[in-house]
């Protein structure tokens, strides 16, 4: 191919892909705010607590920078225990944390829900979750779609 084809050739190709570059830097851009998933799988309070440090913390700590961070705290297995209202050992400071920065969710698993509630031969609506819980239908489904969106994950 001569080198004036070529220029060419190039020229409506970099014209063509203009868009294309232009809808990537917008996504890119869209994605730019930090995004934490933080996983309680387990079901000691120092585990809980661990997590609850770190969404409090990674928030304040871009805020402190000026920008808007996500978290999403996902509970299920044992660590579900943390969004029942009847035994959470850390119901108090997720209150304490929610009040102060309340854009943190508080995912609770329904399949970890429904596995308690049929342990203890209840209804599932008999497991009263703590108010600032979110239900989820599986939280290791929810985990695995906030990475797929770009989240990082941390586990508590």
């Amino acid at each position: 191919m001569n080198r004036r084809l070529f220029a060419r050739a190039a020229g409506l190709f970099a014209f063509a892909a203009a868009p294309v570059v232009a809808a990537s830097a917008a996504k890119a851009e869209d994605t730019k705010q930090p995004r934490m998933v933080i996983h309680v799988g387990g079901g000691t309070p120092g585990e809980m607590n661990a997590a609850l440090s770190f969404a409090a913390n990674f928030i304040e700590h871009y805020a402190e920078l000026g920008q808007t961070a996500a978290v999403e705290v996902v509970a299920n297995g044992p660590g579900y225990l943390m969004m029942r209202d009847d035994l959470s050992p850390v119901k108090a400071r997720i209150a304490e944390i929610h009040a102060k920065l309340p854009t943190i969710v508080f995912s609770a698993c329904q399949n970890s829900r429904r596995g308690v509630a049929k342990a203890e031969g209840k209804t599932v609506e008999q497991i009263v979750e703590i108010p600032q819980a979110h239900d989820v239908p599986a939280g290791i489904v929810r985990i695995g779609e906030l990475q797929a969106q770009g989240w990082s994950y941390a586990r508590g």
